[in-house]
């Protein structure tokens, strides 16, 4: 009877902390969601949606997720566009049971979603972890061999099954992270920019860039420049997403989505001259300028174009 007793204390000081931690939060419009953007495989072309489920592990549309499939060398390490800029010009189409690909020079090549199970599973890495994935078949390898042009590549498809990269490996210093995972993003199951700070850069660049150098899943419109430094724990639709930090930007933004050429300098110079973290930060951000928020998924849900965006203040 003890025994229960302290157990239903235990319950209601549980139910009771659940109450406090879920009290009501004022909901403050901070903007509207212009774009939403999925990456099916991670450094090539975005597919542009008007809505999209929003999983744990990010965006979905339909069968296609949001950086599931992965271009890897033959050991298994990652390929992106800091490596192969040219994969800036892959471009995907969404099909019901497939992948439509397509690149300058290149014929078409289908990949279906739903892999054969007797297709090999490989041992990735992705920035130091392993991750798992399943191979996409020699006709997708052969494909991105003949585009790169440089040594052989294999494409590969993460299932969900499949145990994905932890916030506490990606973030080992930072103790205070949400527990999430990703399957091959950075860093996050979300990234959202906003075209104010977009303007804002593009007033101090002599060359205008697109939002497509930044690769965001969600774009706000309607807000001040850099207003989403402050936004902390958001609610659009019926998502709620809670910030992991700011996303440190490397040599990637340089890679122009247009040509596929790597500049090595901009947008990043332009950035670096007034974008850098505090210095109490510098263990997380080092030298590398911040622009645009990771958040992870606290509530799944549907996002849409046109949803307010609202930030959620305790």
């Amino acid at each position: 009877v003890a025994a229960l007793g302290l157990a239903a204390l235990a319950l209601g000081a549980a139910a009771w902390h659940r109450r406090r931690s879920r009290r009501p939060r004022r909901l403050q419009q901070v903007g509207t969601v212009s774009k939403l953007w999925i990456y099916p495989i991670k450094s090539c072309k975005g597919v542009a949606v008007s809505s999209a489920e929003c999983t744990a592990m990010g965006l979905r549309r339909g069968r296609v997720r949001d950086r599931f499939w992965l271009v890897i060398k033959e050991d298994g390490h990652t390929v992106t566009a800091r490596q192969e800029p040219r994969l800036v010009l892959v471009s995907i189409t969404l099909e019901n049971d497939c992948l439509s690909l397509t690149a300058p020079g290149m014929g078409q090549l289908v990949v279906p979603i739903k892999l054969p199970s007797s297709n090999k599973i490989h041992d990735c890495r992705i920035f130091g972890l392993d991750i798992k994935g399943r191979d996409c078949g020699n006709e997708a390898a052969q494909w991105f061999t003949d585009y790169l042009k440089t040594e052989p590549y294999r494409l590969v498809q993460f299932e969900t099954s499949m145990k994905g990269r932890t916030a506490k490996k990606i973030f080992p210093s930072e103790t205070y992270l949400q527990n999430y995972q990703v399957a091959y993003p950075d860093c996050s199951p979300l990234l959202i920019h906003t075209e104010a700070s977009l303007a804002d850069l593009n007033t101090r660049m002599e060359k205008k860039i697109t939002m497509e150098y930044f690769r965001p899943n969600i774009v706000v419109t309607g807000c001040d420049a850099f207003e989403e430094d402050s936004w902390d724990e958001l609610l659009i639709g019926d998502v709620e997403m809670k910030k992991v930090l700011y996303c440190p930007r490397c040599i990637l933004t340089t890679v122009d989505p247009d040509t596929g050429i790597i500049d090595r300098k901009e947008p990043l110079e332009t950035l670096k001259s007034y974008r850098l973290c505090d210095p109490s930060e510098r263990h997380i951000y080092k030298a590398s300028p911040l622009f645009g928020v990771y958040y992870s998924v606290e509530k799944t849900g549907t996002l849409r174009v046109g949803d307010p965006v609202y930030r959620m203040v305790e």
